[in-house]
């Protein structure tokens, strides 16, 4: 390192030499992302691809002629993923929408209004521990055994059943069944309303007393201050956990596949192609239906993150 010399007014002046530029350390904190991200590829990026790669392929067909075996289709096509939405397995999926938005609505709209309740109830104190101790639990019940619950409970000759045909109402006396879109919306709805209770919770904390006070002070009304001020902060929340609520429902196979057919639910149908109760060569429609559902799903969990962000400015 050289020194600069300059002569100011007659005098040499020495400068100290600069100091030498920091040495950056290199940082190892990625190392701890690392099983994430090994788990992420593993069990979802990796599968993933390999059903897209599967489902754009043209269904093969296996005939024998005399001694010899022919084989046509299986290359590269759009002809699985076109037949996915045809015939019954456009009705499947139509269905499928059908009962869980169903689903999701009864869950948004129950489940806001109870952890507002929980929120703005004051006594007694330990009510929202129960609340949100009840929804943890509860928004994790399904498969077999919620299916089983359902089936004693509002089934044919279940419990409620029973005593509602006691008091002269017949339940099923109109279009209700468990295996319909009214009845599943009925048992989807008891994982439903819990995950919308946990999802809610923390945006309506948000909501500043300083806020309505403020609107009182120019003189707004209660259903103003909602208007203006709490529905548009609650809107991304609400928006977001209908998304959430809607492909946990649209995902759903075992408490499904217990109340209701293989042919009815996208899910089911799937299950039904790719475990090999299909003519030869059909297996690409399998993979159609699973890469159709993953559009889906990506769709809902990517514009539900959109929401949670614009969610959390009102949060902080």
């Amino acid at each position: 390192m050289t020194n600069t010399i300059a002569a100011v007014g007659g005098r040499t002046i020495s400068a100290a030499p600069a100091a030498a530029a920091p040495r950056v350390r290199r940082s190892w904190a990625w190392i701890g992302v690392v099983p994430f991200f090994a788990f992420l590829s593993l069990f979802l990026i990796v599968p993933a691809l390999s059903v897209f790669e599967q489902a754009l392929h043209n269904n093969t067909f296996t005939a024998t002629l005399g001694e010899h075996t022919v084989t046509s289709g299986g290359g590269f096509g759009f002809d699985a993923m076109k037949e996915a939405f045809q015939g019954q397995n456009l009705d499947a999926f139509w269905f499928s929408i059908r009962f869980s938005a169903g689903a999701s609505l009864a869950g948004v709209l129950i489940g806001t209004l109870l952890a507002y309740a929980a929120v703005t109830a004051k006594r007694p104190k330990w009510l929202r521990s129960l609340v949100t101790s009840f929804s943890g639990v509860a928004a994790n019940l399904g498969g077999l055994p919620l299916a089983f619950a359902f089936i004693t409970l509002m089934g044919r000759q279940g419990l409620l059943t029973k005593i509602l045909t006691y008091f002269g109402f017949n339940l099923y006396g109109g279009d209700f069944n468990l295996g319909q879109v009214s009845g599943l919306i009925t048992v989807y709805s008891y994982f439903n309303i819990p995950l919308m209770v946990l999802i809610t919770l923390p945006a309506i904390d948000g909501l500043k007393a300083s806020w309505r006070e403020a609107s009182a002070n120019l003189g707004g009304s209660s259903f103003t201050y909602w208007r203006r001020v709490g529905i548009p902060v609650l809107t991304p929340s609400l928006l977001g956990g209908f998304l959430l609520l809607f492909a946990n429902s649209f995902s759903a196979f075992a408490t499904a596949k217990v109340l209701t057919d293989n042919s009815k639910i996208v899910s089911l149908r799937l299950g039904f192609f790719l475990g090999g109760d299909i003519n030869v060569g059909q297996d690409a429609i399998g993979y159609a239906l699973a890469a159709w559902m993953i559009i889906i799903m990506a769709f809902c969990m990517g514009f539900y993150w959109v929401l949670r962000k614009r969610a959390e400015r009102w949060q902080t």
